[in-house]
Parts: C-alpha cells; structure tokens; sequence
C-alpha cells in the first residue's frame, strides 16, 4: 500500500511537471503572437503611410497649379541617387515651385533602437527644418529609367538628370525591437513610380 502511494505521488509529480511545462510553452507561444501581431500592425501602418506620402509627392513631380508657372518640367529632377533624390513640385498647389527632398540619414541617430539596421528617413519641403520619420526605414533604394525603358547607371550627372522618365523604388521597413532575433518587416516595391509631367515631354 505504501509503494502503490509513493507510485501515485511520484506519477503525480511527473504529469503536474509536465502540465506546468505545457503552461509556461503555451505562454510563450502567446507571448510571442501577441507582440509578433503588434509589431506586424505597427510595420504595416508605417508602410502605408509612408507609401501614400511617397506617391502622393511623386505624382506631382514637374507639376504647378499654374501652367506657366514651371514649363520646363525635364528639369524637373534636381538630384538622383541610389538612396536619395530632389525634385521640384508644387506640392500645396498654391502656384509655387517647392523643393523636395527625399533622403536616409546614419543608423546613428536611431540608437535608441534595438535594430542595428534601421536608418532615419528625411523629408525636406524647401530646404526648412529637416525632420527624420522614426518608420523603421532599413531600405530605401532608387532606380532611374530612362524614355526606352532602359535603366541609367550611377552616378546620374546633372547632365543626364533631364533623361529619367520613370522611377523605381524599393522600401523594406522594420520592427524597432526583434523577437527571438527576429525582426517583424513590410516590403514595397513600386516598378514605375513616375509622374505623368515626367512622361509628357
């Protein structure tokens, strides 16, 4: 009777142990979809505002409420790179030409992140108060096509500036903070992201 009692305690034991061990892995499995799904909506929020910004401005490359006011819209593109580019829009359509920028900074000025990759992504209206979007920006890639649809090599010169008639660009955005050293992303790639001002020359 007492080895039997021993027998059920110790059976006890093993199926509490292996109930207390199914508990703490369904935690972390919940813990983990928890944050996972948290940070996916926090990704994928910051691309889609990021990409309604981007075509937004970009539609409006060489354009001007007032048809006088900016005829020559092949000089419209002001600087093409590979992670940057400055071009001309009227961009309150208040008739003014504004200059827009687009540009990556350092990793450095988000150190405050866990990510080691993500970058600040820099807007600038007119050259004023250049501002950084803290979205977790770890790609942000150009690519310049030409009237035959061919791509132009690097790097664009003043000169070859008036030849881009269509824009490729490539963003990869991250989670601030990774789970298990893994890092929650959002991809978009626009093939031809160009305005018609651009094509109608």
């Amino acid at each position: 009777m007492g080895s039997s009692s021993l027998l059920d305690i110790i059976g006890s034991f093993i199926i509490g142990g292996m109930l207390i061990l199914m508990i703490i892995n369904l935690t972390g499995s919940i813990s983990k979809m928890t944050y996972t799904y948290g940070m996916d909506m926090t990704v994928q929020k910051n691309m889609t505002t990021l990409v309604q910004m981007v075509e937004s401005d970009f539609r409006k490359i060489g354009y001007c409420a007032d048809p006088d006011g900016f005829p020559i819209t092949a000089k419209s593109i002001l600087e093409a790179g590979k992670h940057n580019i400055s071009f001309l829009a009227d961009i309150n359509f208040d008739k003014t030409m504004d200059t827009v920028k687009y540009y990556i900074g350092e990793d450095e000025v988000l150190d405050y992140t866990s990510n080691p990759d993500d970058v600040p992504l820099y807007r600038v209206i007119n050259n004023v108060n250049p501002s950084y979007f803290n979205l977790g920006t770890t790609q942000f890639d150009f690519l310049y096509y030409n009237a035959l649809g061919d791509s132009m090599a690097f790097p664009i010169t003043k000169d070859s500036l008036k030849g881009i008639f269509s824009i490729r660009l490539t963003v990869m955005l991250q989670s601030p903070a990774a789970y298990d050293s893994l890092y929650t992303y959002a991809y978009w790639r626009q093939l031809r992201l160009s305005s018609r001002n651009l094509l109608n020359r």
